[in-house]
């Protein structure tokens, strides 16, 4: 208690004046550091502000160039037709921004077509337009209009029942349930240009058995022409395939009855997607249709689900009519997804998608002009079939990803700026301040050493020569180098002095062979207790005289081996232990004779030395227990305390001379505190062990600590 109070009346805060080059340096890099930080955070926020006035700006001309696409025929038919599947396959019909078509006029016909853009496009250059009239009272026909490579037709003769025998279209219709055909065979006309071939599509109607009715349908209407040059590049058009266009009105009944059942009918049907028209361009004979609108790879016409190109991820475009009747929003178009940033080749993946994720989180915090005013804009789009809203929502973090890409790219510069500056940190604080820290905790520690002799051992190990070098602080550790040494090697000397007057002290005090000869005689008896420790006295007096150290008596001493029963030998010290004042020592014995060969006193004190350690450590109130095992070989003596474990420094060390509990921080027993620990009596076991050729060892075990003896057992 008293050397921790010297401690801390020793101990002084040195002051901020001690600390102040090392604060000056870690100051000005963190300064720096902080400094690159505050520029880049500057910077990333203009460019933020910036980014979000172009993406306002930019939102607001896609808003128009949409408005104005839906505005034209092809994005009318895109708003009349909103649930239209690209699906492949049957074909649906498309409701038209016309109420109808003059399919009779080739020009007039293909122009319409193309204005709306309702043609789904196949490969070949084939393309195919199903579509019915914006106008109920039109009829409620369905065009199929379309055009496809063909070789020159071949005409249809007049009754002729087989009509196999021409060049024909076919076209089934499915519909509620209800199956519609039609086969349409090549009727010529006179042609009204040079190398045109016209004709009529007379229209015959198939019936569910799929048999052809003799009489063809009055309503079905339909033209063909076939003209321009030869697709192969040939130049004989009487032979070669050319692009044959052709033009047709179905009667469907279902349809028509629709119409003409009320006078206000409901149009377009609400079944329109799930008509399911196929087309078919049939050549003489039973060979594979020229053109089959069920082939696979067409491309459908432009739809609304067309707009999410034009848009950047996080938008969306709403669009409803404006009719006063639907409530819900006609069709909701969504930006795609954004794609994913390219890989770097030399960062890892996880680093940089860390970095990225960092920096959009970063970006969301940085505080902008207008950044709470919602990014929204509406235009209306007038047309014959009505008006529409389209309400666009614009995201803010769109331009935030656009920003983070390139911010993720760029704050790869500051992380690098900011490595920079932690290695030059580093390097000064190795080479300079760690070196300076480590003079200095080392000066106090010698200056605490001078003023505390008693714990020199603690600051003569110190060695500060590693800080040797040619510059100042180099220096200033040589000289302080130079000053350790001398005062340690002072310190060694007294210190070796001090230890040998200690043994001589307790060699001097060993000298009482003469008053103990008096007591041998006084106790001569055989069986008088006092008599085996008196000489056990007077042959540790032996053993001690003339050495110069108990350490070297010891080792040097001379043992008188010779047969001994170690059971009863065991008992008897466990009998006579009360007297040493050990109490409570239970010996466990085979109850038969262990012979070995030992010299009795000697052993006597390793047994005891080994219990009195034991007494000092065990817990109030517990035993210790005295074991002896034998085989054929050797004879085994445990004994077993209950207490606190060595520690584990010191399990090898125990049996050194020296070397004590006390160095572990162990507290003294109140009971031996007039006898402090010196490190003896183990040593002094295992020296005996050893001359009588066994051996010792201490080892901890649940709840305590077990010494084990050995010995070599005499058999025979």
């Amino acid at each position: 208690m008293a050397d921790w109070r010297a401690r801390i009346a020793a101990w002084r805060w040195p002051g901020l004046a001690f600390f102040r080059l090392r604060l000056f340096f870690r100051g000005v890099f963190l300064l720096l550091a902080v400094a690159t930080v505050a520029i880049a955070l500057s910077v990333l926020q203009d460019e933020k502000q910036l980014s979000h006035r172009n993406y306002r700006e930019g939102f607001a001309k896609t808003m128009g160039q949409v408005a104005a696409q839906l505005r034209n025929p092809a994005g009318q038919l895109a708003l009349l037709n909103p649930s239209d599947a690209a699906a492949t396959g049957a074909v649906h019909p498309l409701l038209l921004p016309f109420a109808a078509l003059d399919f009779d006029d080739h020009n007039k016909v293909e122009q319409a077509v193309e204005m709306a853009g309702c043609a789904r496009q196949y490969p070949d250059d084939a393309a195919l337009c199903v579509a019915i009239g914006s106008n109920p009272y039109a009829g409620g026909f369905v065009y199929v209009v379309g055009h496809a490579p063909s070789p020159p037709p071949v005409a249809h003769t007049t009754g002729e029942h087989d009509l196999t025998l021409s060049t024909r279209l076919r076209v089934d219709v499915e519909l509620r349930g209800r199956h519609f055909g039609w086969i349409a065979p090549f009727e010529p006309e006179p042609a009204t240009a040079v190398n045109v071939v016209r004709g009529r599509l007379t229209g015959f109607a198939v019936d569910a058995d799929g048999s052809v009715l003799p009489r063809p349908v009055r309503d079905f209407r339909g033209w063909l022409w076939q003209g321009g040059p030869c697709l192969a590049g040939g130049t004989d058009v009487a032979t070669c395939a050319r692009r044959a266009f052709f033009s047709v009105r179905l009667p469907v009944e279902v349809l028509h009855d629709d119409v003409v059942a009320t006078a206000h009918p409901v149009w377009p049907p609400a079944d329109i997607n799930r008509m399911d028209v196929r087309v078919q361009w049939l050549a003489p004979g039973d060979a594979a249709p020229l053109f089959d609108s069920a082939r696979a790879g067409a491309t459908p016409p432009f739809s609304l689900a067309d707009l999410s190109a034009q848009l950047l991820p996080g938008e969306t475009l709403q669009l409803r009519k404006l009719d006063g009747r639907t409530s819900g929003p006609l069709a909701t178009i969504k930006g795609a997804a954004p794609a994913a940033a390219p890989a770097s080749g030399w960062v890892p993946q996880a680093v940089n998608d860390f970095l990225g994720y960092a920096v959009r989180g970063l970006l969301r915090r940085l505080p902008i002009d207008d950044e709470d005013v919602p990014i929204e804009a509406t235009e209306t789009i007038r047309t014959a079939a009505g008006s529409y809203e389209l309400h666009g929502f614009g995201d803010e973090r769109s331009a935030n990803r656009a920003l983070a890409l390139v911010a993720t790219r760029v704050s790869w510069f500051v992380v690098a700026m900011l490595l920079a500056l932690a290695l030059a940190w580093g390097a000064i604080e190795w080479t300079i301040i760690r070196r300076i820290t480590m003079l200095t905790k080392r000066s106090r520690a010698v200056t605490a050493a001078v003023v505390e002799d008693d714990k020199a051992s603690r600051w003569s190990s110190l060695d500060i020569a590693d800080l040797r070098s040619p510059d100042e602080l180099g220096v200033l550790a040589s000289c302080l180098a130079e000053l350790l040494q001398r005062v340690d090697e002072s310190m060694q000397r007294e210190r070796l002095r001090a230890e040998r007057e200690k043994d001589q002290w307790m060699a001097v005090g060993h000298e009482i062979m003469s008053p103990l000869q008096s007591l041998i005689a006084l106790h001569g008896a055989p069986d008088d207790a006092s008599r085996r420790y008196i000489l056990r006295m007077q042959q540790a007096i032996r053993v001690l005289y003339g050495s110069a150290s108990p350490s070297e008596a010891f080792e040097s001493t001379t043992l008188q081996l010779a047969t001994l029963d170690l059971d009863a030998f065991l008992d008897e010290v466990a009998a006579n232990a009360p007297h040493a004042g050990i109490v409570d020592v239970r010996y466990d014995g085979p109850g038969e004779p262990v012979v070995v060969r030992a010299d009795e006193y000697p052993l006597e004190d390793v047994i005891t030395h080994v219990l009195q350690n034991a007494q000092r450590h065990r817990r109030a109130d517990t035993p210790i227990a005295l074991r002896l095992r034998a085989d054929d070989a050797r004879a085994t003596v445990e004994l077993h305390n209950a207490g606190d474990a060595i520690p584990p420094e010191l399990i090898d060390r125990i049996f050194e001379y020296g070397v004590s509990g006390a160095q572990a921080g162990e507290p003294e027993p109140a009971a031996d505190a007039h006898a402090p620990q010196r490190g003896q009596g183990l040593f002094v076991a295992k020296t005996y062990m050893a001359k009588m050729g066994g051996t010792v060892a201490a080892e901890n075990v649940d709840g305590g600590v077990r010494i084990v003896l050995t010995l070599p057992r005499v058999t025979g």
